[in-house]
């Protein structure tokens, strides 16, 4: 089969063990694109002759354009949600998607632990200050005793309330009923409501899925209910919180920090963006699950899914109908 991985921004795919496995099937040609486009007519020509198309979570759009174009292609397979799918187009154009659930992981809430402790005691500012010449020049803040709100306790929420708990924090969750039950059954602080916790927190770390009923689900009025000291962390997705609102509400005082990993519109290549322009902002590229035996895991996965298709035999299918189609 011909095979193409689009999307691999620190060309790590070939490195991968799980890569190197998949490649000694002589019978498949596999491409890796690096860089990155959204450009519907250079995807068409990169993807002229692809048979399985492997995406990197969200990072390129599949429409209905592309795909009326994309002729030879029977497969995409895909970890985790699939919002930049057109799920529809696939099935009219006969495209089965395989997308599965990511194997549960540490390394997104390691990376939220990291971006609280980086913004809490303003790491980068001083690393940039000792680097230009000077020396100490603002002052932190300390964890023990303040209070975590968890939004959202699920696999990587229920990881940083832990971590809140070691850190000796009063840790408080906000999440669905289901999470709410497990959060409860670990012995965490339940809040009176979604409102409470931001008005309450001193670190707000957000963990929900973005599915259509979490779109916007931080809005600007939460925000604006946060302390001025109080710091907002997203690792999650930026469209859980309304749109521009964590610009505005950074300007405005509430919250007086934020530790952000997910933007709008990625990647973020525009220097001026408002987030990359603000002291009071840490950033991170969307590193959240981009460590190394995460992606092996990954791939090893998208490559099962490869492999279960050339056998005849599709698993974590989304749209069976497309094989009837072709």
């Amino acid at each position: 089969m011909n095979i193409t991985i689009l999307d691999d921004y620190l060309d790590v795919v070939p490195t991968l063990s799980s890569f190197a496995e998949f490649s000694k099937n002589a019978r498949h040609r596999v491409t890796v694109w690096k860089d990155h486009t959204k450009d519907v007519d250079v995807l068409a020509d990169r993807l002229s002759d692809t048979q399985a198309l492997v995406l990197l979570r969200e990072r390129t759009p599949v429409t209905a354009a592309l795909l009326g174009r994309l002729r030879s292609l029977k497969l995409i397979t895909q970890n985790g949600p699939y919002p930049h799918v057109d799920v529809a187009a696939c099935t009219r154009s006969g495209v089965l998607l395989c997308a599965g659930k990511p194997r549960p992981s540490s390394a997104t809430a390691e990376l939220a632990w990291g971006l609280v402790l980086a913004a809490m005691r303003r790491i980068p500012q001083e690393m940039a200050r000792l680097k230009s010449g000077g020396w100490q020049g603002t002052l932190g803040t300390g964890l023990r005793g303040r209070t975590l709100g968890v939004f959202g306790y699920g696999t990587i929420g229920s990881q940083v309330a832990g971590f809140g708990r070691a850190f000796g924090m009063r840790v408080m969750v906000w999440s669905r009923e289901r999470g709410i039950a497990a959060a409860r059954a670990d012995s965490y602080e339940i809040a009176q409501s979604q409102e409470k916790m931001f008005e309450e927190a001193d670190v707000l770390s957000l963990h929900v899925r973005l599915v259509e009923d979490t779109r916007g689900i931080v809005r600007a009025s939460d925000l604006a209910r946060m302390k001025p000291e109080a710091l907002f962390v997203n690792t999650s997705r930026a469209a859980l919180v309304e749109e521009d609102a964590l610009v505005q509400a950074l300007r405005a005082g509430r919250p007086g920090a934020a530790a952000v990993d997910v933007y709008e519109q990625e990647p973020v290549v525009d220097r001026d963006h408002p987030l990359l322009n603000m002291e009071n902002v840490v950033c991170t590229p969307h590193l959240g699950y981009v460590e190394r035996d995460q992606l092996d895991r990954y791939f090893a996965d998208q490559f099962r899914r490869v492999e279960a298709f050339e056998k005849g035999e599709p698993i974590d299918v989304v749209n069976p109908e497309a094989l009837r189609r072709s």
